[in-house]
């Protein structure tokens, strides 16, 4: 089924991790511009903050603060349609880590670039998407680059809110995106872009995650695959736990069961259908950025989303 889009705003400059707000407008993140901004529903928009790098995956946290998963940066094409479309690891590339900003100031802090480990610092190269737990910390995934003939094998990550813990929870991964928590938030979901597989693992506790043997090539247990030649991206979770996948190339939104297995795919006007996030009264409206050309949109939902922790 194709979806049925009511377009909230255009001209951004590739925008991803929308967040809802409780006053109605649609935070959103420019990867190419950098910078985080406020969509209202009559098409205004507004710089909240300059973040520099490639922000690309947001969330609302504690005390009034967005934390934004910022990539570093990436080059960029540009067709003569006004479609634009990442290409590879910024020239210039620059701040990856997780921001945190202060939705009342303006204010942006850099809370991670590093994870410590017995065998050394392992730098977050690429983080992508983000969602919190409620429990004092978020699981980001570090999706990581692409240099020429190599590959960064990416990972799932687990943080304190406040900057002062940092944990890997999940490696290797291969380039993972989108990330999500079932409605107990007992089971930890996560997407892959290039191999189009969508990933679940119990939690046993905040940041520790229970793992399947070989042959499960990260401990996860495979909830489901692309249809046609899909990369997955960013996800949300309906209240009943379905897991909403964005895709991009037969771009849309793949609905998978927690059980495992595709329910149904909401076709997308463009290739490059990159998150979702639920809001509305009856979290019934969903929130979809269409990156190539910048857009906004929202669509009726046939479920209620999941409220977040925040």
């Amino acid at each position: 089924m194709k979806l049925q889009a009511r377009e909230i705003t255009n001209g951004l400059r590739f925008p991803e991790g929308p967040i809802v707000m409780p006053d109605g407008s649609v935070l959103v993140v420019e990867i190419e511009g950098a910078r985080l901004m406020r969509c209202q529903m009559d098409g205004r928009r507004e710089v909240v903050a300059e973040l520099g790098g490639g922000p690309n995956g947001a969330a609302l946290g504690p005390n009034n603060c967005v934390y934004v998963c910022n990539n570093g940066g990436f080059n960029w094409v540009y067709e003569e349609d006004g479609y634009t479309r990442p290409h590879g690891k910024a020239d210039n590339y620059h701040n990856a880590g997780i921001q945190r900003v202060d939705l009342s100031t303006g204010a942006v802090q850099m809370l991670y670039t590093h994870c410590s480990t017995p065998g050394g610092d392992i730098p977050i190269t690429g983080p992508n998407d983000i969602v919190f737990d409620g429990k004092g910390g978020f699981y980001f995934t570090d999706h990581g680059k692409s240099y020429d003939r190599l590959m960064d094998r990416g990972a799932v990550f687990y943080a304190a809110e406040d900057g002062s813990f940092i944990r890997e929870v999940v490696f290797p991964m291969i380039t993972p995106n989108g990330v999500g928590l079932s409605p107990d938030g007992n089971t930890l979901y996560a997407s892959e872009t290039e191999t189009g597989r969508v990933w679940a693992w119990p939690i046993v506790s905040p940041g520790q995650v229970q793992k399947d043997p070989w042959p499960s090539p990260a401990g996860g247990r495979f909830i489901g695959g692309p249809t046609g030649y899909q990369r997955f991206d960013s996800m949300a979770i309906e209240a009943n736990g379905n897991i909403c996948v964005a895709s991009l190339v037969a771009a849309g939104i793949s609905v998978f069961s927690p059980e495992g297995g595709l329910l149904e795919f909401h076709e997308a006007p463009e290739p490059y259908c990159t998150n979702i996030a639920f809001g509305g009264p009856d979290m019934k409206t969903a929130y979809i950025t269409l990156s190539g050309y910048g857009t906004l949109v929202a669509v009726d939902w046939p479920r209620p989303g999941l409220k977040l922790a925040y």
